[in-house]
């Protein structure tokens, strides 16, 4: 039975196409009739692999350097290096030639001393300068007899030291610098029939120019006194210089 039906079927099938085919144009069915809803998108395909390497380029021509460009801001310095090893001593040099000769240099000098001459008068006025009349040593012409004042030329300090004969008065003087008194001394009279003795010094720094004398200090105290056999003595001289030009006078 079922062999029969498959004839059957494809003979009906032809006869319908022989009909379909024998109607006019207008009679067939519009072809926008017969079209579906459109399907909906298909989901992205998987991505696909790796291309194969493409062949190198071929190499382009050289082109001409380029002209420099401008110079770049300095850096910052870099950190101070670990210091390196001492390095081995080096051979001795030639000697030099030897220097000029220079000059001697000669540590400056000052020193004077003057006594009184044997029965000089005395000034007997307040303030008046004792006049050492008889000078023993003046080397330098420091020391002024006319007017028994020293007068300094080379700064620096100084010792001055005055001996009085005292006999049959009191006596007071002043040793002075400039205008004022640097040291006092004074020897009472105590009715002794021998002479006595009335000494004292001091130290004085000085600059050029400065005085330094022996002065009375009261007109009624005026007892130096000198002899064959005694001396009153002003006496002075240079300890150190203050010039620092030279080791010398250091």
């Amino acid at each position: 039975m079922t062999s029969l039906l498959h004839p059957l079927l494809l003979f009906l099938l032809i006869l319908l196409q022989v009909h379909l085919s024998n109607q006019s144009g207008d009679d067939l069915i519009p072809p926008s009739l017969c079209t579906g809803h459109p399907g909906t998108p298909g989901s992205s395909g998987a991505p696909g692999g790796p291309g194969l390497p493409g062949r190198d380029g071929r190499d382009g021509r050289d082109a001409a350097p380029g002209g420099a460009g401008p110079k770049g801001d300095a850096g910052n310095p870099g950190e101070a290096g670990i210091r390196g090893l001492v390095g081995d001593r080096g051979d001795p040099g030639a000697k030099g030639e030897g220097g000029k000769a220079g000059e001697c240099a000669v540590a400056p000098k000052s020193a004077f001393s003057a006594k009184l001459s044997e029965g000089r008068a005395l000034p007997l006025a307040v303030g008046e300068a004792v006049g050492f009349d008889e000078v023993t040593i003046n080397e330098q012409g420091d020391y002024d007899a006319g007017t028994g004042r020293f007068t300094c030329k080379v700064p620096g300090l100084y010792y001055f030291a005055v001996h009085a004969t005292v006999y049959r008065a009191s006596l007071q003087f002043d040793l002075m610098k400039n205008a004022h008194a640097a040291a006092s001394y004074f020897q009472f009279f105590g009715n002794w029939d021998k002479p006595a003795a009335l000494s004292g010094g001091s130290l004085l720094h000085l600059a050029p120019g400065d005085q330094v004398w022996v002065q009375m200090a009261l007109s009624e105290y005026s007892g130096f006194y000198s002899s064959a056999k005694t001396d009153s003595t002003f006496t002075g001289f240079l300890v150190y210089s203050d010039w620092k030009n030279s080791a010398v006078f250091a």
